[in-house]
């Protein structure tokens, strides 16, 4: 039963609706390059016709637009580089040899641009087996008619997948960091460029998907490794909380009797109007050892230093999707809200005294 398990379908069951785009792509993209060789002949152009591998490139940038090997890049760079390798061979090695040579030699050829095409290598077997046509059109072959059909199928496939929802061309990982915050995984592009190499995978899938599958997988694992936990099992409450109107050194005073790090600003109806950290009110304390008049001093408020509370989190969120926040955006203390009004704090130290529960147990098991 093992044995008959390894031959048993690899790929999961596709959805109807994916069934469907994908093959009403094909049919768009291959009726298209049908219709500029009916163009070609109509104009005496008789180099320009369809070849059989093109429903194989169909079948990659369609079916699976996000793989390396159906990139644009891949696909006409590809099938234009095994045609010339091909028709070398053809000229310079009698058959049946030729066969084979062709082949092997448009694989590594494509592999060498870093084109590597699956239907370049039936584009090297279909010149080496019917050799007559390509030699009549010479190096031209190569672009009339591989280059050229590859080239509308490309197109067509950036199009209907984009039209579709499918992203196409490949992603390619971003290098311009952009204001808002984003997911990390603590790995560069290099890092995860590497692990693609060491499991040879790269020709498989491409380094910002698997950046997202990591991440996703990231998440999913803290959800599960939290059971369900939210902001509010684990929050601190019974604050020590400011006014907007709070004076600065009555804000200080407050930092000093209390040992907290954190100074939510709330109305008297507990509504959040942002967060005075130890470092916020130091600055502002350092700024006031300026020479000014002891009126101006004393004149300064809590309003003037507090942070936006455009980072609470809402009482109900699982605490494991709290962690990207916190690793992304390197903060220590995050307002927990129910509606616009403060229930508590979260900070780094509730979330380490949850991962440490139930630790020693773990490792005895």
């Amino acid at each position: 039963m093992r044995v008959w398990q390894h031959l048993y379908p690899a790929l999961p069951a596709f959805q109807g609706r994916e069934q469907l785009r994908a093959g009403l792509g094909a049919l768009i993209g291959i009726s298209l390059c049908a219709l500029l060789a009916s163009v070609g002949a109509a104009f005496d152009t008789s180099s320009l016709y369809l070849v059989a591998p093109l429903g194989a490139t169909a079948v990659l940038v369609f079916c699976v637009p996000n793989s390396p090997l159906a990139q644009p890049w891949s696909a006409i760079v590809g099938n234009v580089t095994a045609a010339l390798v091909a028709l070398l061979v053809v000229q310079l090695v009698p058959g049946p040899w030729s066969v084979g040579i062709a082949v092997g030699a448009a694989i590594s050829a494509m592999m060498f641009v870093r084109a590597l095409h699956p239907p370049g290598g039936a584009v090297a077997l279909l010149t080496a087996l019917e050799p007559t046509e390509a030699l009549e059109a010479g190096p031209l072959f190569a672009v009339l008619p591989v280059g050229l059909t590859t080239g509308t199928l490309v197109i067509a496939a950036i199009a209907y997948n984009r039209a579709t929802g499918r992203v196409y061309p490949f992603r390619q990982p971003e290098t311009v960091e952009t204001k808002e915050p984003v997911e990390r995984l603590g790995l560069s592009t290099g890092q995860l460029t590497e692990l693609l190499d060491r499991y040879n995978q790269s020709t498989n899938l491409g380094v910002a998907d698997l950046g997202r599958l990591l991440a996703a997988a990231e998440s999913a694992a803290a959800r599960h490794r939290f059971d369900g936990t939210t902001c509010a099992d684990i929050m601190t409450t019974g604050l020590i909380t400011a006014r907007p109107d709070t004076p600065l050194p009555e804000a200080a005073h407050l930092f000093r009797t209390h040992a907290i790090k954190s100074l939510p600003v709330v109305s008297s109806d507990m509504t959040l109007h942002g967060l005075v950290l130890q470092a916020d009110l130091l600055e502002a304390m350092a700024a006031q050892d300026r020479p000014m008049t002891q009126r101006h001093r004393s004149a300064r408020r809590v309003s003037e230093v507090m942070r936006p509370a455009d980072r609470a989190a809402p009482h109900d969120l699982p605490v494991g999707a709290l962690l990207g926040r916190l690793a992304a955006q390197g903060s220590e203390v995050v307002p927990v809200t129910r509606g616009a009004r403060l229930v508590g704090i979260l900070t780094r130290s509730d979330i380490i005294r949850l991962l440490l529960h139930g630790a020693e147990e773990r490792s005895a098991a």
